[in-house]
């Protein structure tokens, strides 16, 4: 459409939405508008994955499930977001703005400004979407012919595990005959939130790989629904067990939401099987990393959430205890009496841990992972590191290097 006015538009909508909005020409960022201030575009640690989508209309979703719209005409590329329907984490939003190298000074601005942003559900973003490609266009599409684009789930498992994800956790409602009242699910249901509120992850990998075919009742008339049904049922299902399991209540129900408004946006039958796999294990992972023994107390499961949801900042004994209603001694004798270490040096191992992460999967600095995980200095995080992980930092991104 000739002499349209993209900077018009985009102000318009982003005023509309109060969600940020910006326009690529090639690769090259023409304007931007966003009606809160944020020191850096948030679409910074994905702008490579999602200027590469090469429809005319599509989306992205990041890992800790923001969504991204993008529009194009061949020539220019709008691409609003991120859409947030429900508030990030202190924790989610501190790990973005490390990821968009965001001066540790204007963190706190950052993380202000995200939270401002309207929460807008990425069905309404799609259809935004809709309007501007008619606009821009002259296609008039509906949500159904929006193809899903996610790197981040394309890469989460082997083609094989996606084939046994399909077989081994989606019930197959055609496999059953018309009339008959056959089901499996309660022992397979029962095996698998075990695995989850043990946090298992080793046996459960192990179990999936011989696991009999499930057979559910009829959830639906049709495959998708069915499947999506089943779907939704699983998620209810792990993100209990993964509470038992000490899971933060908050957390897994989030992360419950999150999962089923992806799955709702699907229309492959493979593709959601291999997000229900991926959400099994993401549980079994979560739980996993907070369950210290075989039987952690609560207080234990207490001090693993609080240190996780503050991995990014400086973390210290009399935080902790103030926010468990415990004097600080009472906390440090019982946490080295029920957890069989010191709180100190579980924090640091924890932190540790978080280091070797972002050491292995981002391309960060030792300073800015030093700075980021709440490190007085770079030579104090080189200490600890070297302390609990029996090398420096350097020279474990050369040893896991792919």
């Amino acid at each position: 459409m000739q002499n349209l006015d993209y900077a018009y538009l985009c102000t318009v909508i982003g005023n509309l939405t109060g969600v940020p909005i910006r326009i690529f020409r090639g690769e090259k960022q023409v304007f931007y508008h966003a009606l809160v201030r944020l020191p850096k575009d948030p679409m910074t640690a994905f702008r490579k994955d999602i200027l590469a989508i090469g429809a005319h209309i599509g989306y992205y979703i990041t890992p800790h499930f923001h969504s991204y719209g993008i529009v194009g005409d061949g020539e220019y590329k709008l691409v609003i977001g991120p859409s947030i329907q429900t508030a990030s984490s202190e924790q989610t939003l501190r790990e973005l703005a490390f990821n968009c190298d965001v001066p540790p000074d204007e963190t706190a601005d950052f993380m202000t400004g995200m939270k401002g942003i309207v929460p807008m559900p990425l069905e309404s973003i799609l259809q935004i979407l809709c309007a501007m490609n008619y606009i821009m266009n002259g296609e008039k599409l509906g949500l159904s012919d929006i193809i899903l684009y996610d790197a981040a789930q394309r890469d989460m498992r082997t083609a094989l595990e996606q084939e046994r994800a399909k077989s081994d956790l989606d019930a197959d409602p055609a496999a059953v005959g018309e009339g008959q009242n056959v089901h499996n699910t309660l022992a397979l249901e029962q095996t698998i939130v075990n695995f989850v509120r043990r946090g298992d992850t080793a046996a459960l990998k192990e179990w999936i790989a011989d696991a009999p075919a499930v057979r559910s009742g009829v959830l639906a008339a049709d495959q998708l629904r069915q499947i999506k049904n089943t779907f939704i049922v699983t998620a209810t299902l792990v993100s209990r067990a993964a509470i038992r399991g000490g899971m933060d209540v908050n957390d897994a129900l989030t992360l419950s939401d999150s999962y089923i408004r992806r799955c709702e946006l699907l229309t492959g039958l493979s593709e959601i099987a291999n997000l229900q796999y991926c959400m099994v294990f993401d549980y079994a992972e979560q739980v996993e990393k907070l369950r210290h023994g075989s039987a952690p107390t609560k207080l234990v499961l207490d001090v693993t959430n609080y240190v996780h949801h503050h991995l990014s900042e400086r973390i210290t004994t009399q935080e902790i205890a103030a926010a468990l209603f415990l004097s600080r001694s009472r906390l440090s004798v019982r946490f080295r009496r029920e957890a069989g270490e010191n709180l100190i040096d579980f924090i640091l191992k924890e932190k540790t841990e978080e280091a070797k992460r972002l050491l292995r999967y981002s391309d960060k600095s030792a300073a800015a992972i030093a700075a980021y995980l709440g490190f007085s200095s770079q030579s104090h995080f080189s200490r600890v590191f070297k302390k609990y992980a029996d090398c420096l930092p350097g020279e474990y991104r050369k040893r896991t290097a792919p």
